[in-house]
């Protein structure tokens, strides 16, 4: 189990390679392998999850350990079915890095295949996973597209055009990542926390009980539905919504990491409850 994580630690470290010599060097084949070779990533990260959830016997994301890891494995899944829209190697540039770097940290935490609790092994448990990581996996994804948006905006305003600004797509591009990230990512963390009310109830009788990670989680979806709304009734474009994904995904980081360090909770991943 170990050895196929390393795996594919290894091989999103070559598509990271791939992609930062496919965008400043602007070769356009070197942005195709970087893409087949992150395809062949998620499906041995996959295979791995597999056997941990075998040996687990549920769904293996209770650590900090195994969230790292399953937070890559969504970061990679949705910038590849955004690639098929933009086809931008830039944005690989920023995906496969980050999804190197959470693995690096996923290995760095004490891994230890813990047998589930049983109030975890609902069906319900899954689905609310699957769906509050692929929206944190669009919303990385909107974040990097902001800033990409902000080094770009920056650039043209004061006019000093360095090489850097021909490696990045146009404001315009950037602009309708950021949105499309947010479109998508927002449903699933609205599904995400739906259908963790349900879970809380058949787990402990409740739909919500203001755990601190709730609470939180209600604070940064809120925000993301400020953010949209501004985009959709207001006419939020450009900079402003750029800057917004930006301090919406800092909440975001803050629920997904900071909640569990500072106050705990139900969602207490199993690697801090052991220190």
């Amino acid at each position: 189990m170990p050895l196929l994580s390393n795996i594919t630690t290894l091989i999103y470290l070559v598509a990271s390679i791939l992609y930062l010599v496919a965008m400043i060097g602007k070769r356009q084949r070197m942005g195709s392998a970087g893409r087949w070779v992150l395809l062949g990533g998620i499906v041995l990260h996959a295979a791995s999850f597999a056997v941990r959830h075998s040996l687990a016997e549920g769904t293996p994301v209770t650590s900090l350990h195994e969230s790292l890891s399953f937070f890559a494995w969504c970061v990679i899944l949705l910038f590849l079915l955004l690639d098929l829209r933009f086809r931008l190697s830039v944005m690989g540039a920023f995906a496969a890095p980050l999804a190197f770097l959470l693995m690096i940290a996923s290995a760095l935490c004490p891994d230890v295949v813990v047998q589930l609790n049983p109030l975890l092994k609902s069906w319900l448990f899954p689905v609310h996973i699957t769906f509050a990581f692929l929206g944190n996996a669009a919303f990385a994804l909107a974040f990097g597209a902001g800033v990409m948006y902000l080094i770009q905006n920056r650039m043209l305003k004061s006019k000093r055009f360095t090489g850097l600004y021909q490696l990045l797509p146009s404001l315009d591009t950037l602009d309708k990542v950021n949105y499309t990230c947010l479109s998508v990512g927002f449903p699933l963390m609205t599904l995400g926390l739906i259908s963790g009310a349900f879970w809380a109830n058949t787990a402990w009788g409740s739909y919500w009980s203001w755990d601190p990670k709730e609470t939180w989680a209600l604070i940064t979806w809120f925000l993301y539905a400020a953010l949209l709304h501004g985009r959709l009734a207001v006419g939020w474009r450009g900079r402003r919504a750029a800057i917004f994904s930006i301090i919406a995904f800092m909440f975001l980081l803050f629920t997904f990491l900071g909640v569990n360090v500072l106050f705990g909770g139900y969602h207490t991943f199993e690697a801090f409850a052991a220190l």
